[in-house]
């Protein structure tokens, strides 16, 4: 690991980040922004926002890492691609798992705070299988059941063939180059980098919907806490495992249980507050995990 921090590299690898990764979103506001973009293929569901936030968008960090390289000629050494499953499994199950029991704690401290939004009687999902006009032969409780362990045992395998191109660039490039700074700056910032990336697509109604206070400002705010809590945690198991794969399965399985509290939700909560991670209740499980990993954690990183 260098023991200095190569400021060219990094801002080589931030102009290439960002600049994909925003140029995507400028096309995708002009061309009726997240909610009235064009569909490819008329009647098709897939719109060009879609196709850009899952190519362009978020492959914008992964292409970046590639082209930093070879401009600047760095090489391919270190590139954390290396599985290192003996040593790291650990890393790899607690990517896996943590994310969705985080998220759960977050979602009950969230209803036990805010009782008034919690709907036991799952009228989200009973008015989903209504509108869907195929009756499944089991009740609502059984499918959020079903759903939770789709969510942590299958959607982080299937979204990390997405989550990849994010985390080739931030856990695999990024971080270990910020590692100099200290590790517990280096997470920090590394938060605060990757949320100010998300801004464009937040800033246009991604996450939180466009129709809250302080917006859009507040929910661009509410995104770097986000990404500072997941991206220290999945970035801590990334360390710990030397290898970028614990910080793919962690990401994955965020993004295929987030939303799981919206389930069992009524009225309209603020989400800037939750009942999902992305609020500031809803995360307040991930915050107590990361605030443990940043006071009290050694940080070893294994060698690469």
């Amino acid at each position: 690991m260098n023991e200095t921090v190569d400021t060219k590299r990094i801002a080589v690898y931030l102009a290439f980040a960002f600049g994909i990764a925003w140029s995507a979103g400028l096309v995708i506001y002009l061309t009726g922004g997240l909610r009235n973009s064009p569909p490819l293929v008329p009647g098709s569901p897939i719109t060009l926002a879609l196709a850009l936030l899952a190519t362009a968008y978020m492959g914008a960090p992964a292409l970046a890492h590639v082209l930093t390289r070879v401009v600047t000629r760095e090489g391919w050494r270190d590139t954390y691609l290396r599985p290192r499953i003996r040593r790291g499994w650990p890393y790899w199950a607690a990517a896996w798992f943590s994310p969705g029991i985080l998220t759960i704690l977050g979602g009950v401290v969230y209803f036990a705070l805010f009782p008034g939004y919690f709907d036991p009687s799952l009228k989200v999902v009973r008015d989903l299988l209504a509108r869907s006009g195929q009756p499944l032969p089991i009740s609502p409780e059984l499918l959020v059941v079903a759903q939770i362990i789709q969510a942590m045992a299958i959607a982080p395998l299937i979204n990390g063939l997405f989550t990849f191109g994010e985390e080739f660039g931030w856990r695999a490039y990024l971080q270990p180059r910020l590692m100099p700074l200290g590790e517990r700056r280096a997470f920090v910032l590394m938060g605060i980098i990757w949320g100010v990336w998300h801004w464009p697509v937040i800033a246009m109604g991604y996450n939180y919907g466009a129709d809250y206070p302080g917006a859009p400002w507040l929910g661009m705010l509410a995104m770097v806490w986000f990404t500072l809590l997941v991206g220290t945690l999945i970035g801590w198991l990334a360390l710990r495992g030397g290898s970028v794969w614990p910080a793919v399965i962690g990401h994955a399985a965020v993004n295929g249980i987030a939303g799981l509290a919206m389930l069992f939700v009524q009225g309209q909560p603020n989400l800037l507050v939750g009942p999902t991670p992305l609020g500031a209740v809803g995360s307040a499980a991930w915050a107590a995990v990361v605030l443990w990993i940043l006071v009290r954690q050694p940080f070893k990183p294994a060698e690469q």
